[in-house]
């Protein structure tokens, strides 16, 4: 196999056990008939199923699959990140195991690769996920896109096609932890290049539960974006102007001997109540969003690993 030209395929597999076989033979006719070398690499993320048996069974079948398992589920982004520390190929895709990102633009992405293009990131022209959904992926990437250090395509993107080049640069220099694939790749440059694609009506109910986008989207906030440190010193100044100015308004009150403001009258200790009040939530939400950044360094320090990919004598004979 010619390993200059060869593309890494890592299939994320999450209870996908009636898809691996159909998304091998996929991959399969596909790659050959564009005569792209290829290996596929299949990451069960912590399937309760059959998921990583079946992939060993299609592992010993052919000589390009290899099958490795994590010893839970870390979700897709820690699956990629496995993914792409066992590959070999001169360039490397992740893909879904309901084929969301079509073959054809896998196979487009690997045209831009060799024409010399390093980060191909593919995003949906359009998205028919339901009017809740769609409107919250559209608030969500252009909050990121507004506040954090990396720049979304239009509709937002969490797949790629990277060179060899990148691949050892995350695999040697980014500690997949609290953090995402697409950040990371987004943040280191290289010009990436961004198509557009259809994605195919989803035939299985997604299971990219809440919690997991909740998770998502704290990391990405967290790791690429100083903007919730920016809130603390602008609240703040803001604080500290509302205070300066409640000051001078209670001076003039007390030596006016008025006891009313805009008609209303204000008992004595209506001001102090509202200071407490105002500065102690001021406080919270300050130390809460620091406590934020803190846990991030600490989980840093613990050095954890980000994934565990288990022992291949774990595999099923």
């Amino acid at each position: 196999m010619e390993k200059s030209k060869m593309l890494s395929i890592v299939l994320l597999s999450y209870f996908s056990e009636n898809r691996i076989q159909w998304v091998y033979e996929q991959v399969k006719s596909v790659m050959e008939t564009e005569q792209i070398p290829f290996e596929l690499i299949i990451i069960d993320d912590g399937s309760k199923d059959n998921s990583f048996e079946v992939a060993c069974k299609v592992e010993k079948k052919d000589s390009r699959v290899h099958a490795f398992q994590l010893s839970r589920n870390y979700t897709s982004h820690y699956a990629r990140f496995a993914g792409l520390s066992k590959c070999k190929g001169a360039c490397a895709v992740g893909i879904p195991d309901d084929l969301q990102t079509p073959l054809e633009v896998v196979v487009k992405m690997y045209r831009l690769w060799e024409s010399g293009n390093k980060i191909i990131v593919p995003f949906r022209a359009t998205r028919n996920d339901g009017i809740i959904s769609d409107m919250f992926s559209k608030m969500y990437y252009g909050i990121m896109n507004a506040i954090s250090d990396v720049n979304f395509p239009k509709g937002g993107a969490d797949g790629f096609m990277i060179d060899r080049e990148i691949i050892d640069i995350l695999n040697a220099e980014i500690h997949p932890i609290n953090t995402s694939t697409i950040v990371e790749v987004l943040r280191l440059g290289f010009d990436p290049v961004f198509i557009p694609f259809h994605r195919p009506p989803q035939k299985t109910e997604s299971r990219w539960t809440f919690k997991k986008k909740l998770k998502l989207a704290s990391d990405t906030i967290f790791s690429s974006s100083s903007f919730p440190i920016k809130c603390i010193t602008g609240i703040g100044f803001v604080s500290v102007i509302i205070a300066v100015l409640s000051i001078v308004i209670s001076i003039i009150l007390k030596f006016s001997g008025n006891q009313s403001l805009f008609g209303l009258s204000i008992p004595g200790w209506t001001s102090t109540f509202v200071l407490i009040s105002f500065f102690c939530g001021l406080i919270l939400f300050s130390l809460g969003v620091i406590a934020e950044y803190i846990w991030r360094i600490y989980e840093e320090v613990k050095n954890r690993p980000g994934y565990i990919i288990k022992n291949r004598d774990d595999k099923t004979n």
